[in-house]
């Protein structure tokens, strides 16, 4: 099992999820974090610590889609391996539904 980012992290890209991962396995889009599910140990660690709460485990139905997308980008995102800030306006997408369809960008 792994644990995956979903949609809620789009445009609010918290990081203190970052700072708790004992084997930096968080990558960088230009407006979310994805995890790599071949580095994540599973520790858990980095669920409670994202605010939006947008990391789960990937055993929790809906979330083959974002192990998909959690794999592909974190093989092409740079690895984040320090907390920063979140964007300036971060606080009016908190609880926005159906992000990844109106903003993810693939790029960084």
């Amino acid at each position: 099992m792994t644990y995956i980012v979903n949609d809620k992290c789009i445009k609010c890209k918290y990081t203190d999820c970052v700072d708790v991962c004992p084997v930096d396995c968080f990558y960088e889009g230009e407006n979310m974090l994805v995890i790599n599910p071949d580095e994540c140990i599973d520790c858990g660690v980095c669920e409670p610590e994202c605010p939006v709460d947008a990391i789960k485990p990937e055993t929790e139905p809906g979330s083959e889609k974002w192990l998909e997308v959690n794999k592909q980008y974190s093989e092409i995102w740079p690895r984040i391996i320090e907390k920063k800030d979140p964007p300036v306006d971060h606080e009016k997408y908190k609880d926005e539904q159906d992000k990844f369809e109106k903003y993810f960008k693939e790029n960084i």
